[in-house]
């Protein structure tokens, strides 16, 4: 089976070749750029309906800044609220990392790319804080390179749209 997503990604040219050093520190010889890949309209319409007609949630979540537009996009195409965590809390303004209702609600975190699952688990800590119930987490991409079992860890069911493996098998 041809996974939709996968085949929309490669042909976005989300997938790039080179020496690159990952959000996590490592260093890699392919790069996913998932952040411009999303400002192809169709590409996240598509993205954000598969997540949407997929998982149960109260509330969809995102770390900025690329669970952002992840989150505005599925929560257009289920028609519920979307929160978002900020990197950090702001010394203006409404303070605070959380932007949106999300005590007493089940919800949803999206994320662009997972590599060591760092950013989905600083996004579930703060989630968990407000005193939201996170069970899932959703990436458009795996890296396989230890997201899975450190979201276990945490006691979240982890799944990607597509995998880091595929992209580069096509």
């Amino acid at each position: 089976m041809v996974n939709e997503i996968a085949v929309l990604l490669r042909e976005s040219g989300a997938l790039e070749f080179g020496d690159f050093v990952l959000a996590s520190g490592a260093s890699s010889s392919y790069y996913v750029d998932i952040k411009t890949a999303l400002t192809r309209p169709a590409l996240l319409g598509a993205i954000g309906r598969t997540i949407a007609e997929n998982y149960d949630f109260d509330v969809v979540a995102g770390v900025a800044l690329g669970g952002v537009p992840l989150a505005v996009a599925v929560s257009l195409a289920s028609g519920r609220p979307y929160a978002v965590i900020r990197k950090s809390e702001k010394e203006h303004g409404k303070t605070g990392i959380i932007i949106g209702d999300v005590a007493d609600m089940d919800l949803l975190l999206v994320e662009d790319v997972t590599t060591s699952g760092g950013s989905a688990l600083y996004g579930i800590e703060a989630l968990r804080a407000a005193g939201a119930s996170v069970s899932t987490a959703v990436t458009v991409i795996d890296r396989e390179e230890g997201a899975a079992p450190a979201l276990k860890r945490a006691g979240v069911h982890f799944s990607a749209l597509a995998t880091v493996s595929e992209l580069l098998n096509m």
